[in-house]
């Protein structure tokens, strides 16, 4: 069984997903880093070479391209957005949604564009929280609060939990 990351980019699903493997002995798998090697360039390229729809069709491919078995995936924080690709995501694992809040997203992401964060021109991260949350809630299996916490004690949390199943 998989253990399936999703939230808001620099929610941490990268970064924990690694500590998550580790401690409980399964494998490591970033879709973003999938994404990037199936197209042969950076995020930020795709999507100002593709727009968000050809971004999106990437992500949803490489979704349903995954393979994996007992293997923490961090997802991208669009992924939510691939109907197909989550469906199938979901039906090989638990999804559990890393939340923060709108403030603390911006506060973690530096520049949006260069990170290639799938977001309308224009569009704050807060509006993108507000449109995405939903999509959160519906693909997930359970919901982490990840404000305040450190990796570790977010890893333990999410550990404690998984160990239940």
């Amino acid at each position: 069984m998989n253990l399936i990351l999703i939230g808001m980019p620099a929610s941490g699903k990268s970064t924990a997903g690694v500590l998550l493997a580790k401690t409980l002995g399964m494998n490591f798998l970033d879709t973003d880093l999938v994404i990037q090697q199936h197209a042969g360039r950076l995020l930020a390229d795709i999507l100002q070479a593709q727009g968000i729809d050809g971004f999106l069709r990437e992500e949803n491919a490489v979704l349903l391209s995954v393979k994996a078995q007992n293997t923490v995936i961090a997802t991208g924080g669009s992924a939510v957005y691939c109907e197909e690709g989550m469906a199938r995501l979901q039906k090989t694992g638990k999804v559990f949604f890393l939340d923060i809040t709108p403030e603390e997203a911006a506060r973690r992401i530096a520049d949006i564009t260069s990170r290639g964060v799938v977001v309308r021109e224009g569009q704050t991260i807060a509006a993108l929280y507000t449109e995405r949350l939903p999509y959160y809630k519906r693909w997930a299996d359970a919901i982490f609060d990840a404000m305040g916490k450190g990796t570790e004690q977010l890893v333990a949390e999410i550990v404690g939990y998984w160990r239940k199943l």
